[in-house]
């Protein structure tokens, strides 16, 4: 019978702070194949990447893919195209400066502070080369492109394709400390309580574009997004952009030495979810008991508190829709609920951002019918529903 059991990461008596690293240009300063490999089958790196450019074009073809095949097809009759080779590819990189005495210390300076540092790479690049770095041990996953290698180790077929689009995934697990590739529960639905990582409480690190979606997933949940530049080169045009883009809140030099401003803005992140924790604990802690007191002692009324606090920790649409399937059941609601509910539908962007989805429509317009005494949060969520209905007549 197969094994369907996947190792799972509980959530921990402290606040857990995820560190997410880009590599290329992230912790190194040059994209990892352009250090040794491509060279090693007599190409420039600036062919390889036009040669490569253009596959993907020509044959509508994932960029990932395309590079993945070209670093396969280049290799034959000239190197050998195994996983250790390619680790040994890996040794070679260079890293940026303070890179190798980095995760240790901010680690330690975690546990100082009482907050549990973790760090994990989210790159488009290959894993087998950065397995094959002086850092790779630093790392509680990595997840990066990867082939599929045969009985005598040389690689035969892409595994994973990481691209800039289905990077946020990888937040998801990290989250729900759902880590391997292949486990379905990272679509299961967590209570706030369960969740091991809230995006509060995640950084992710990256130089460019392609990490702008898992920058903006961080940033838009109260997360730390932080771009950094070359040093050497004081480049900061792309850091400029993803400022004035709002898709980062910091950008830094790509140094990662004692002392360094990354150094400083980090261990400032972890200063603040050492404090920020314990007033959410506080928070949440506060609010259901205030609910259950106001709420009659039976277990309907415990279960209409736990999905009130759920739809205002709700951080995906899917878990909305089925909080909102379940507070369907139920039929009456105190002016308290109906005005805690208004509320949520106001403040938490993303339950704001599907109102108009019918479930959604359909549960706060039944809400708004029992509002006797309107308030600003009945008048925003009539206004955001009426915009919906008098947009599709127009349509």
């Amino acid at each position: 019978m197969e094994n369907n059991y996947f190792e799972k990461k509980l959530k921990e008596d402290k606040p857990v702070l995820a560190i997410c690293y880009d590599f290329d240009k992230t912790l190194s300063p040059d994209d990892m194949q352009a250090q040794g490999y491509i060279q090693s089958v007599g190409c420039s790196v600036d062919d390889f990447w036009k040669e490569s450019n253009k596959l993907a074009r020509d044959n509508d073809m994932d960029q990932n893919l395309a590079w993945m095949y070209s670093m396969k097809s280049k290799s034959h009759g000239q190197v050998l195209f195994t996983r250790d080779k390619l680790r040994d590819y890996g040794a070679k990189v260079e890293l940026f400066p303070g890179v190798e005495k980095w995760f240790s210390r901010i680690r330690e300076y975690g546990k100082q502070h009482g907050v549990i540092v973790e760090h994990y790479i989210i790159s488009s690049g290959l894993k087998e080369m950065i397995e094959g770095t002086k850092i790779a041990g630093e790392f509680e996953k990595i997840y990066a492109s990867s082939f599929y290698y045969d009985e005598n180790n040389v690689a035969v077929w892409p595994a994973q394709v990481i691209n800039y689009t289905n990077k946020t995934q990888f937040l998801f697990r990290i989250e729900k400390g759902v880590l391997d590739i292949n486990d379905q529960d990272v679509n299961a639905y967590f209570s706030p309580d369960e969740i091991r990582v809230p995006f509060r409480n995640m950084v992710y690190i990256g130089d460019s574009d392609t990490d702008i979606p898992c920058m903006k997933l961080v940033n838009k949940n109260g997360g730390h997004s932080i771009g950094v530049y070359n040093a050497e080169t004081k480049d900061k045009s792309k850091v400029f952009k993803m400022m004035r883009e709002e898709r980062i809140k910091y950008f830094v030099p790509a140094d990662y030495s004692e002392g360094a401003e990354l150094d400083n803005l980090v261990k400032a992140i972890i200063d603040k979810t050492a404090k920020n924790e314990v007033l959410e604990e506080a928070y949440y802690k506060c609010r259901k008991e205030t609910m259950d007191v106001d709420r009659k002692s039976n277990d309907a009324e415990r279960d209409k508190s736990n999905l009130i606090i759920a739809l205002e920790s709700s951080r995906s649409f899917a878990a909305t829709h089925e909080i909102i399937k379940s507070l369907n059941s139920y039929a009456q609601w105190t002016e308290a609920e109906i005005e805690a509910l208004l509320s949520i539908a106001v403040k938490n962007s993303q339950v704001f951002y599907i109102l108009t989805d019918p479930d959604m429509k359909d549960f706060y317009n039944s809400l708004l019918q029992r509002v006797t005494d309107p308030s600003e949060n009945a008048d925003k969520v009539r206004k955001a529903l009426n915009k919906a209905n008098k947009n599709i007549a127009q349509g």
